[in-house]
């Protein structure tokens, strides 16, 4: 099996579930290649020595990938997909923090997740995402995302006004700070903090969510994700913020946002006993009341 590992800082305390990733890896037969900045840092920072075949440092250098493993948080992975891309690679993401939904497997399973992968016992799941498609795009080739889309205002403490249109037919104008158009992967981030609803990551929906909303009576709205979603900003400012999951730009008022489902999908690994229902209760508490136990 031909594995990339991909990774950001973390903290000392993940030093030795690192340590035993690798030394699980290599004693299957596996080829190894792994980010060259994560590898440094390995080295460098933390002093482990991972035994290695190669690197990559972009997603061309990502050739017969079997795996690809990502070690951080919900962010890392969320990097991971923009080398990933289209290729059809499974992700599987170690967490090397604390909370966390897309990187799932906490350290203390790694071993069980390995072996489990090793054996075949897994099934893959197919993530939608969502794709800004403008003219002049501001995020070039990589204007896809697999949490959100969010405008922002920015340079001024006042609102701005979004006007929102699905397919073409008038929605709402938000004034407000801003507006998340969220997947249902993303529903657990961004949109969840603002009051958007949960919605199981195989639903084919997107979640419109205004951010700090001036007018009470506007609400998060799930639409299906194959309608096309029209975001024109207007505002006292002369430019405001658009991000795409980490990545963010800056764009001038009365640019148009064209949103849509990406026409390809990211597969994930689900490995047995990690599933949505489990993650919710360990990890967002859901039923931790003593009544229940």
């Amino acid at each position: 099996m031909r594995i990339a590992i991909f990774g950001k800082q973390f903290s000392v305390s993940f030093r030795s579930s690192c340590s035993n990733l690798f030394r699980k890896l290599n004693q299957h037969d596996t080829e190894i290649i792994i980010y060259k900045p994560f590898y440094d840092y390995l080295m460098g920072h933390i002093d482990v020595k991972p035994q290695v075949n190669g690197f990559f440092e972009s997603s061309e250098e990502l050739v017969d990938i079997d795996l690809f493993i990502s070690i951080g948080g919900d962010g890392t992975m969320l990097k991971a997909v923009t080398f990933v891309r289209d290729s059809g690679i499974p992700i599987v993401g170690i967490n090397s923090g604390r909370l966390g939904f897309l990187a799932d497997i906490a350290k203390e399973s790694i071993d069980s997740a390995i072996d489990s992968i090793f054996k075949g016992d897994y099934t893959y799941s197919s993530l939608d995402l969502l794709q800004v498609n403008t003219p002049n795009n501001p995020f070039g080739d990589m204007n896809f995302a697999l949490n959100e889309l969010a405008v922002h205002r920015r340079d001024t403490a006042s609102m701005i006004s979004i006007h929102t249109y699905i397919d073409n037919e008038f929605l709402n104008s938000y004034f407000a700070d801003g507006l998340i158009v969220a997947t249902a992967v993303g529903s657990t981030a961004y949109s969840l903090s603002v009051g958007g609803p949960i919605i199981h990551p195989k639903s084919k929906s997107l979640i419109i969510s205004p951010i700090s909303s001036h007018n009470l009576t506007v609400r998060p709205i799930v639409v299906p994700n194959d309608m096309n979603i029209t975001l024109k900003v207007e505002g006292r400012a002369d430019k405001f913020l658009v991000t795409l999951d980490s990545r963010s730009r800056i764009v001038d008022q009365g640019y148009e946002l064209n949103i849509r489902k990406a026409d390809f999908c990211v597969n994930v690994i689900d490995l047995p006993g990690i599933n949505f229902n489990s993650t919710l209760r360990n990890k967002l508490m859901w039923g931790a009341d003593k009544r229940n136990y």
